[in-house]
């Protein structure tokens, strides 16, 4: 059921020609209106194994969800995360969406209202350097999220998760990484543009694309994440995933 739910979800936006044109001024980017609408095609051609991942982290957050408890998914974009979990979560477990951006969050209304699911799924916008009112969760998904927080907030972010976190209660995380070595970060890279035109993308889009997440998109390396992680209290952290510069991350309070 959940991956056929992934599946339709990641298909039901129009095609991403967001960066397509050649006489287009680059701004930094912004989760607006036009990347609304065309989010869902845009992340499902960009990231390596997406539907593979959501797949994971719905495995995962089922080990460790409780009942009567709360589940966040933090910078819920669409809610795809979301309607796969809903398949695989016991309905007693309380579902909240949070993002910034008020468009990606009208594409989740929209798809939450078509896909008829099997518990409320509460939507709020909220800025994570402001800080966000949680409690009682089991499970907080942040799926390439992270990387857009400015890195003077992001130990005060991992804080939050982690007070608002039951014990045993889990963290998944999937974030795009640097590297270190120069060599292995610039080889990584250039695989993941050759990915990206194998999904269609030319090389203006690739290149302009670069170009607006360049402020705004900022990654750490594999170790830094890590390290952030325990520092801020959690027990057991363990990668679960790998494509060269994509990762994901399970870590338990």
């Amino acid at each position: 059921m959940a991956n056929k739910a992934q599946h339709l979800h990641l298909r039901s936006s129009r095609k991403d020609e967001v960066f397509a044109r050649d006489d287009q001024q680059v701004g930094d980017f912004a989760f607006n209106a036009t990347v609304a609408d065309v989010f869902d095609d845009m992340v499902g051609r960009s990231v390596p194994y997406y539907e593979e991942m959501q797949r994971m982290v719905c495995e995962l957050a089922r080990d460790f969800a409780q009942p009567d408890t709360n589940l966040y998914d933090i910078g819920c974009s669409t809610a795809t995360t979301l309607l796969s979990l809903d398949g695989v979560i016991e309905p007693s477990v309380r579902f909240v969406g949070i993002d910034n951006a008020p468009d990606m969050l009208d594409k989740a209304r929209q798809k939450i209202d078509a896909s008829a699911p099997r518990r409320q799924i509460d939507l709020k916008v909220a800025d994570l350097h402001q800080g966000v009112d949680m409690d009682n969760a089991s499970v907080v998904t942040m799926l390439l999220t992270l990387q857009f927080i400015r890195p003077l907030y992001r130990e005060r972010v991992m804080r939050m998760m982690y007070q608002a976190l039951n014990d045993r209660g889990c963290l998944l995380l999937v974030e795009k990484l640097t590297g270190e070595d120069t060599t292995f970060n610039r080889l990584f890279i250039q695989h993941y543009y050759d990915f990206k035109r194998r999904n269609g993308y030319s090389e203006i889009e690739i290149s302009k694309k670069r170009e607006a997440l360049e402020n705004v998109l900022i990654p750490y390396r594999l170790e830094e994440n890590l390290q952030l992680l325990k520092e801020v209290g959690f027990r057991s952290v363990e990668v679960f995933f790998r494509w060269y510069n994509f990762c994901g991350i399970v870590a338990v309070k």
